[in-house]
């Protein structure tokens, strides 16, 4: 697979390179900041990579090493669009690299992902409050999840912005690296996880975060039942293979 720009977007780089699809926020100039059209291409982006089985594994990223994306320029009109939604939606496994600052909205895309690695230099937070507003991308529902109720009203309500190592010890973020070697960071990463069975990738993202709202009793049967369908694709039979004949699997998303 080869790369190159997927779309001719203006505010969103869409590549992609060995099961690995590359979203960069493209408006370096306005920190990254959403605005209509960002909101736009970057929804039209996440529907191409769940449309396209090549893509095993996503990183979200910043254009730029000042800000993965500082808020949105939609608050100015009063208009709302859940761009952190459409990240979300993506079914396979995706990581965020926050690049620099992750602020308002900014932070909303971040949590919208699987996982999260920072640059030491970036601060994460939620300004609104200072200006009489509340996150609505998510943001509220997202952060208590995964961090707990204290630590999201605090940093909520204070609009106060954490560094990344605070953001570490709270479980807001999987890690922190020096900015330069963040890229390479990531990418390994996602190259690691690309190497297993996408199916299976898929489903453990799905029996995690459905999981989630579900009581143990439901979650446990919903893993069970993906656990059985598992057992039905050419992926896994591949996977069984390999192990016997101590070889690499070659998985085919089948």
């Amino acid at each position: 697979m080869g790369v190159g720009k997927i779309m001719p977007y203006s505010t969103v780089i869409y590549t992609k390179k060995d099961h690995l699809a590359y979203l960069t926020l493209n408006r370096p100039e306005a920190g990254n900041s959403v605005n209509l059209t960002l909101a736009q291409e970057l929804e039209d982006a996440c529907r191409r990579v769940n449309q396209d089985d090549a893509i095993y594994v996503v990183i979200l990223s910043g254009a730029g090493d000042k800000a993965f994306c500082t808020g949105s320029d939609l608050e100015k009109s009063g208009a709302v669009y859940g761009v952190a939604n459409a990240v979300a939606s993506i079914e396979k496994p995706v990581i965020a690299a926050i690049n620099g600052d992750a602020l308002g909205q900014g932070l909303e895309l971040a949590l919208s992902c699987d996982i999260r690695l920072a640059s030491d230099k970036a601060k994460l937070g939620f300004p609104e409050v200072a200006g009489g507003l509340i996150p609505s991308d998510g943001g509220t529902q997202r952060l208590a999840r995964l961090v707990g109720r204290g630590k999201a009203l605090e940093l909520i309500l204070t609009a106060e912005a954490i560094t990344a190592q605070e953001a570490l010890e709270i479980g807001l973020v999987n890690k922190v690296v020096p900015r330069k070697e963040l890229s390479a960071e990531t990418g390994a990463l996602a190259k690691a996880i690309a190497s297993k069975g996408p199916i299976a990738l898929r489903f453990i993202k799905e029996a995690v975060n459905k999981g989630l709202d579900l009581t143990l009793e439901q979650g446990l049967r919903l893993e069970a039942d993906l656990y059985f369908l598992l057992h039905t694709t050419a992926d896994r039979t591949e996977g069984i293979s390999a192990f016997i004949k101590k070889r690499t699997p070659k998985f085919k998303n089948r």
